[in-house]
Order: C-alpha cells, then sequence, then structure tokens
C-alpha cells in the first residue's frame, strides 16, 4: 500500500477559488457537518453477547456529553433470560440493573462508567430490525451503536438485525468489532482511519472522523482504495506502471482537494483492489482503534462492501 503525503492543491484561478471557500462553507457547516452527538441509541442483547460496544458507548457519551437511551427488543431468547412478559412484571424490572448484573457475572463492572451520564431505558415488543430504525427516528439520536453479532443482533452480520439497520436508517451506525469472542478492555481512540470512495458522503465522512480524532486528541488518517491495477494475460499477471501512476496521481490530487475543503490534513494511504482487504490491511497499518466510512444518503463503492468491511476489519466501524 502506498502512503502519500502531499499537501492539498490551492486554486490559482480567484473564480475558483471563491467557488472552493463556499463549497467548503457550505458542506462542512452543512449537510455534511458532523451532528453534536447528543443522543446515542443503543440496543442491548439479553441475555448479553458482548459488552465491548456498551463500554464503547460510555465512552462516547463522556466525550461528547452525551445521553444514552438503552433499547431492549424483546425477543424468545431474552424471556429464556428472564426478561419478564407480562406489564406488570415489567414495571418491576430495570434493564440497565440486568445488565449489570450480568457483567458481574462475567466479572466485569462498569458503574465508574456510568458516573454521570444520563440513561434512559425502552423495553420494546416487534421485529428487532424495524424497532431500532423507528425508535433512532422518534428519538432523533444522533448515533446508533450495535453490535455486529450476538442474540438478538444474530449470528452473522449478512441478512442480521444489525445489516438490516445499516440499510433501513439514515442515522449514522456504529458496529462493534465483528470477532467471535473480544476480551472487553479499556476502549480508547488514538488513531482514526476514514476510507473515502469520493462519493456523495465522502465529505460528511472525512468531517465525522476528524472532529472524533480531535475529541479524543487522535491521529487521522485517510484511505482510498482504487481499482485493480493487476492485469492477467498469457504468462501470467502484471502490473502496468502508467495505469498505476495514473490511478494513484488522480486519487491523491482528490484526497488534497478533500482536505482543503474540509479544513485538515491528515495521512494519506492508497492501495487498489480487494475493497475489504485492502481496508483491514490499512486498519493493521496505522493501528486503527475505529474505521469511518460514508455509506449515506446515496451510498457508492464503500456501501456495496459495507458488510463484508465490517466483518473484515477487527476494529469498530462508524458508518455515516
Amino acid at each position: 500500500m502506498r502512503i502519500v503525503n502531499k499537501g492539498p492543491r490551492r486554486e490559482r484561478d480567484p473564480q475558483a477559488r471563491l467557488q472552493t471557500a463556499r463549497k467548503r462553507q457550505g458542506e462542512v457547516h452543512g449537510w455534511c457537518a458532523m451532528r453534536n452527538i447528543k443522543k446515542i441509541l443503543l440496543p442491548v442483547d439479553i441475555p448479553i453477547a458482548s459488552l465491548d460496544v456498551f463500554h464503547q458507548a460510555t465512552t462516547l457519551a463522556h466525550h461528547f456529553n452525551s445521553g444514552i437511551v438503552m433499547l431492549h427488543v424483546v425477543t424468545p431468547e431474552s424471556h429464556a433470560a428472564g426478561v419478564p412478559e407480562t406489564a406488570g412484571e415489567i414495571n418491576g424490572w430495570d434493564l440497565l440493573t440486568e445488565i449489570t448484573k450480568e457483567a458481574k457475572k462475567l466479572d466485569q463492572s462498569f458503574e465508574a462508567e456510568l458516573d454521570g451520564l444520563a440513561i434512559r431505558r425502552m423495553l420494546l415488543k416487534g421485529d428487532p430490525a424495524r424497532a431500532i430504525v423507528e425508535t433512532a427516528q422518534a428519538e432523533n439520536a444522533d448515533l446508533i451503536m450495535m453490535p455486529s453479532h450476538g442474540f438478538m443482533f444474530e449470528q452473522f452480520l449478512l441478512g442480521s438485525v444489525t445489516a438490516k439497520v445499516l440499510h433501513g436508517s439514515e442515522c449514522p451506525v456504529w458496529t462493534g468489532a465483528h470477532v467471535e469472542e473480544s476480551p472487553v478492555k479499556e476502549f480508547a481512540i488514538h488513531n482514526v482511519l476514514c476510507a473515502i470512495d469520493f462519493g456523495p458522503s465522502s465529505h460528511k465522512a472525512v468531517s465525522w472522523a476528524a472532529q472524533i480524532a480531535a475529541k479524543f486528541g487522535a491521529r487521522l488518517a485517510l484511505v482510498h482504495v482504487t481499482a485493480s491495477v493487476e492485469f492477467w494475460g498469457p504468462g501470467g499477471s502484471y502490473v502496468d506502471p502508467k495505469w498505476k501512476e495514473a490511478l494513484v496521481g488522480d486519487a491523491s490530487q482528490h484526497l488534497a482537494e478533500l482536505q482543503h475543503d474540509v479544513g485538515i490534513k491528515a495521512d494519506v494511504l492508497i492501495g487498489s483492489g480487494d475493497v475489504p482487504k485492502v481496508l483491514s490491511q490499512a486498519s493493521q497499518q496505522t493501528k486503527a482503534d475505529l474505521l469511518v466510512i460514508g455509506c449515506y444518503p446515496y451510498g457508492g463503492n464503500l456501501l456495496m462492501h459495507g458488510y463484508a468491511i465490517i466483518c473484515a476489519v477487527q476494529i469498530p466501524v462508524l458508518s455515516v
């Protein structure tokens, strides 16, 4: 993977500079700018499959002074785990208390993390994905944070509740690392990686990534994956140097312009070929703690690979 660090290209024509300034003002301070995370919707599983996302949500809530709406959508598995079935029983049952008990069974405690946070509990019935999307809309949530798999979220991502929420919600969605077992540890963000496909959501993705990096004092890197530069023919495969140079040069220019528009300076990586594989390699190379990808409102190359990306990288993914 090639690392490129070039300064943003400056427009020479005064009219072009004016258009760039207007574009920057409209995009950074308009629809693509990151909203202040005032409210986080946190769907939870019972029994608990993972506490990782819970810890990540409390960490973000402290940094952004966010409130948390904790939601559980009742399933047969949660009833079997002790969630009441009747209205009378539910009135005397507390979701957060039960999660705290579950955490202690796993030799974990997070009372200190909850100190100072405003947490509201919700218990709903119905289709989990639909309930999550509709609750996010009704609550005007700024961010949904959920596991990529679990009991309520199903074991595999493709076709799961998480995948349906990613597809059906206009609210940004944070998914936990897609690993079978992840030991809970103190969550911190030291490095943020932002994947760019130059689609309609690119400015929004960079804005979110930059502001999260600023909040945590983290290093920011941008990565773009070009089309494959490898060709197959008689005798095997080969790389056309001119084609590679053209692709990398064009991507470098667009990334420089994007940084200039948003008003940031970041490390830049450019790879080619298999998008999920390249992003997985980039996340390891940059030691990223979070990957931000732009998927909304109109999608793009990253949206097509969204589920595969979440499965490939071993870190949380924020789809905006």
